[in-house]
């Protein structure tokens, strides 16, 4: 990169004020192509806003436009990738007060989804006016799709690998043949005059643990506290896919200081989405003391309780509840907050409370969910997968 591309650069981060001084660096006069010009006045419409009015120009005084709006989103998204454009369309609503706007239909179908964006609809979607219903939840939906292509594969391979085919079983049944392990096992006996594999052995997958009480159970009991919004999201789709695998059985609660089992809303995302409430107090043990019900096998059963631990229950009560569970054979994980990065907001103190009694206690990105249910399912170590790591 030469220094003329540089200073090209620098003047494009610092904005219009400073041309003056790089053209008198350079000795030159600094000229920006006209992309380069419409990146800088998009910019400039949100970080130089204090200077210039914003969207609304100087002195507007009442707000951008959503005709300019909706034309700056189009420019966003034509001029800079789409992690960058996330970004910006973020700063644009804390720093430019665009928030009462995202529910204008014409501005919905200009963003790009992004999670955290879709947590403040969540937090915000009473609001939501009639004739905006069906473009926010078009938008919600093109998060579901996304977070869909990231986790339904490896959470689909990551439970059948763990609970559909784990064990072998002695009795024949061409359904359940495992073909791949048979194959590789018998390979030693390939006969090339006949181009075959003679196997000595055939293994059989063990269908006895698909039937309805030997399934596994998994429960995710979901804060819906205001500050777990992209944690709902996540967990959410999760619930969803698990939802739709015969070999589990799969509830989803919800807490604030009430319970909401959402498990019937499981076939649909979005509506599970917009099921939770974001706001509102905390009272965990309750919520855990619902979900204890339906523990039938405690050594089959897997409890995710998806929490910052900002307990306004009784918190003793709670760390007996769980202790409980952990002493009967439930495999139980505290998850901090799913999200893609940032150190999450939690009670240290409990945290610690509920990390000695052998329940790991960590944050986990979304990416990590599908080996963290296999390694759960196996009773393996999960203190590695931690997306950052909290408690051991």
């Amino acid at each position: 990169m030469d220094m003329r591309e540089r200073m090209t650069r620098w003047r494009l981060i610092l904005g219009q004020e400073s041309h003056d001084e790089f053209e008198k660096l350079g000795g030159e006069t600094l000229e920006l192509s006209a992309d380069q010009w419409m990146m800088d006045q998009a910019l400039a419409a949100i970080y130089n806003s204090a200077a210039n009015g914003g969207f609304g120009g100087q002195g507007a005084g009442r707000g951008p436009s959503n005709p300019q709006v909706t034309r700056w989103l189009g420019d966003v998204r034509t001029l800079f990738d789409k992690d960058l454009v996330k970004i910006v369309q973020a700063d644009a609503m804390e720093r430019c007060g665009l928030k009462q706007l995202i529910f204008e239909p014409e501005l919905l179908e200009n963003l790009e989804p992004d999670v955290n964006l879709a947590a403040t609809i969540l937090l915000l979607k009473d609001q939501v006016p009639k004739r905006s219903k069906e473009s926010v939840r078009e938008f919600m939906k093109k998060i579901v799709e996304e977070i869909n292509k990231l986790l339904e594969s490896d959470i689909r391979r990551a439970v059948t690998a763990a609970v559909n085919r784990k064990r072998h079983s002695p009795i024949p049944s061409a359904s359940a043949l495992d073909f791949q392990t048979t194959i590789r096992r018998g390979i030693k006996n390939y006969r090339p005059e006949l181009k075959k594999i003679i196997p000595e052995h055939y293994y059989f997958f063990d269908r006895t643990s698909t039937t309805a009480a030997n399934k596994y159970t998994i429960i995710l009991d979901v804060d819906q506290s205001g500050s777990m919004g992209e944690s709902v999201i996540y967990s959410s789709i999760m619930s969803c896919i698990l939802a739709s695998m015969a070999a589990v059985k799969t509830r989803i609660v919800a807490f604030d200081t009430e319970v909401v089992d959402l498990t019937e809303k499981c076939e649909d995302p979005v509506d599970l989405l917009f099921g939770f409430q974001l706001g509102g107090g905390t009272d965990i043990n309750k919520s855990v003391a619902y979900c204890s019900q339906f523990i039938e096998n405690p050594k089959k059963t897997l409890f995710f309780l998806v929490s910052d631990l900002m307990e306004g229950g009784n918190r003793a009560a709670l760390t007996r509840r769980l202790s409980r569970l952990k002493e009967d054979g439930v495999t139980a994980v505290c998850l901090l907050a799913i999200a893609d990065g940032g150190k999450p907001y939690y009670d240290a103190q409990m945290a610690g409370k509920i990390a000695a009694m052998g329940i790991p206690c960590f944050a986990c990105s979304p990416q990590k969910l599908p080996e963290l249910l296999e390694r759960a399912f196996k009773g393996q170590d999960l203190s590695a997968l931690a997306g950052e790591e909290i408690m051991q």
